[in-house]
């Protein structure tokens, strides 16, 4: 039986995306129930033919004249229409409520953790030379950023992290796939003293000789990158008030 069609007809039928580890579980909890030989051959199946076989299935969709498409999107694989055809689909499913757009102070606090977590407050305020406690708070609030523990510095601030959500939101299959961002990887941010000792790899600047700039720039290509590969067209965006 070949594993390409088994995990074709699973992912079809699933009412969710499904992770590789998931789809495992699915594959070994068949062998145990089933008295199928076919469905015993893949018990305890390891986790690189698996990704093998939806990598494969990835690239015959890809190549071949569907109306839909699989992707892996925060590490779980769905099948999804193509954008094209989200007029009918609006037609027959009706309109879903997409999340508000985020703000462009948001958005650039958003690119500035994804590319340099874990990152604590002040090491961001230093980079946008503004404060972001209430853009902070609000991507809690939508659950795209998550606390990654304490920094082992003076006062031990809150470090945070981007989430799953995040990847759903941009629809990326991993970190990896945000685009090449090197000059904002590049900034120097100052951290206070270190509990233990202090790190003489970190270079200080002031927030005026920081370049910015690369931080909009590459926020607005994520952003683009998400608008093109969304089947349902987004709701008109909603301001926040910048911070």
């Amino acid at each position: 039986m070949d594993l390409s069609l088994i995990l074709e007809s699973i992912l079809f039928a699933s009412q969710k995306p499904l992770s590789v580890r998931e789809l495992r579980e699915l594959l070994n909890e068949a062998a145990d129930k089933s008295e199928d030989p076919a469905a015993k051959e893949f018990k305890k199946i390891k986790e690189e033919p698996v990704i093998e076989a939806l990598t494969a299935l990835e690239k015959f969709y890809d190549a071949a004249p569907r109306s839909f498409r699989l992707v892996c999107v925060a590490g779980s694989w769905q099948f999804v229409s193509h954008a094209e055809y989200a007029p009918w689909l609006k037609a027959l499913l009706g309109e879903k409520n997409r999340p508000s757009r985020l703000s462009q102070p948001g958005l650039e606090t958003l690119t500035i953790i994804a590319y340099r977590q874990p990152m604590t407050r002040a090491e961001i305020e230093q980079i946008r030379g503004v404060a972001v406690d209430g853009v902070v708070a609000t991507l809690l609030e939508r659950e795209l950023i998550e606390s990654a523990g304490r920094a082992e510095v003076i006062g031990r601030p809150m470090m945070y992290k981007t989430t799953s959500k995040f990847l759903e939101y941009f629809g990326l299959r991993s970190l990896e796939d945000l685009p090449a961002a090197d000059e904002l990887r590049r900034i120097p941010v100052e951290r206070p003293p270190s509990l233990l000792t202090v790190d003489p790899g970190l270079a200080t600047a002031p927030p005026t000789d920081l370049n910015t700039t690369v931080i909009a720039e590459t926020a607005v290509t994520a952003e683009a990158q998400t608008e093109a590969a969304a089947a349902p067209a987004p709701e008109p965006p909603q301001e926040e008030k910048p911070q």
